[in-house]
């Protein structure tokens, strides 16, 4: 029984512990990609366009974090980490960049075939009169992904929880010499 105990603990703190960092990676997004929202809403606003898309957002964004959490979970981006930590971090940043596009190409081929359009017209609204908005989307996304995955490498490489301890808690005082 105590074997059972202890195995439903751990299972239940790496739920909790997805959770939580579910809920911070999603935060994350909103916020960095939040801000590009912003200025698009602006600039359509000095147009006349009105547009209120702050519940898409946090869904999608909660959804790229889901995705972000699968591929880390296949550990997707693994390569190069005893070089410097430059390389890991773009490494990483590339290789989910990659991941979050191809399952963002299907979930849009999926919500198409769901409001009964073709595959073709799903991605025309990605690839098509869209294609600079897209890219412009990648290029912001690959940009949100460096800082993310730079302090994930650098925590790994300080061991266990020490850069969050370093950042949000009290840090050991020097003493003078």
């Amino acid at each position: 029984m105590t074997a059972e105990t202890s195995t439903k603990a751990t299972l239940r703190q790496r739920a909790m512990h997805e959770l939580i960092e579910f809920a911070i990676l999603t935060a994350y997004l909103y916020i960095t990609l939040g801000a590009v929202i912003l200025v698009k809403a602006s600039v359509l606003h000095d147009y006349g366009i009105g547009s209120a898309i702050w519940g898409i957002a946090i869904v999608k964004a909660a959804v790229l974090a889901k995705f972000m959490l699968i591929g880390d979970a296949m550990k997707i981006g693994e390569r190069h980490s005893s070089r410097p930590l430059i390389w890991p971090t773009l490494y990483k940043a590339l290789a989910f960049l990659v991941l979050l596009i191809v399952l963002t190409i299907i979930e849009e081929v999926v919500v198409g075939l769901f409001h009964h359009q073709t595959v073709a017209a799903s991605l025309d609204e990605l690839f098509g009169a869209k294609l600079d908005e897209t890219l412009a989307g990648i290029l912001i996304l690959f940009l949100v992904l460096i800082p993310y995955f730079a302090f994930r490498v650098l925590s790994e490489a300080l061991g266990e929880s020490r850069l969050v301890r370093m950042f949000f808690f009290e840090r050991e005082s020097k003493s003078p010499k």
